[in-house]
């Protein structure tokens, strides 16, 4: 079941976890796409397929309080620190959730060829229920939810500017994925804070 009209700041989960759609936070996301698009240093997301390291098309950054190192698909990579606009981000997304993140992983697609394939943010550096705020910049994509016993799916399209949370018990219980599209020409800049636990 894909359910893609659900009323701002519901639940998208039926059980097992939290997910609140906000919908557009940001009064100027042109100006911060801009601002990313060109000042952020993006490399290649790289992953290890049998045993080989290769480079992805979605390109990331990755930022934080302190040069905090984080470990995903077998890389780990060292936080850089906050640029202007990012941190007015995170003050901005924190001040709405009341949650003080400490870093961002920042996903750049180009167009919709480049998408996430099915995975759960549960690395320990995140600790137990963990929230991850997705702050959206760019073309509307798709985001999806499959639960990781009864594949029971959940999606909505997410709009330029627009916040989604993760919270609770979901990255134990779902997965979630950005599917790619043939129609969609236009890049897509995913925020996601996080709080890396020491």
């Amino acid at each position: 079941m894909i359910d893609l009209f659900t009323p701002y700041g519901s639940n998208l989960l039926p059980y097992d976890g939290e997910v609140n759609y906000y919908g557009p936070l940001l009064s100027n996301p042109d100006v911060y796409l801009k601002a990313l698009l060109e000042k952020i240093p993006w490399q290649h997301d790289q992953v290890f397929v049998n045993g080989a390291l290769r480079n992805t098309k979605r390109k990331v950054a990755w930022y934080g309080n302190e040069r905090y190192r984080y470990t995903y698909s077998g890389v780990t990579r060292e936080a850089q620190p906050w640029t202007a606009e990012l941190l007015e981000l995170k003050t901005l997304v924190g001040e709405k959730l009341g949650t003080a993140f400490n870093s961002c992983l920042l996903n750049l697609y180009s167009d919709g060829s480049e998408g996430m394939s099915w995975h759960s943010d549960d690395e320990a550096a995140l600790g137990k229920n963990t929230t991850i705020a997705s702050l959206s910049l760019g073309a509307e994509r798709k985001f999806m939810l499959k639960h990781k016993t009864t594949k029971e799916t959940r999606g909505i399209v997410l709009q330029h500017g627009s916040l989604l949370v993760m919270r609770g018990e979901t990255q134990t219980h779902w997965l979630h994925s950005v599917p790619p599209s043939a129609v969609i020409l236009k890049p897509r800049v995913n925020l996601t804070f996080r709080t890396i636990v020491e």
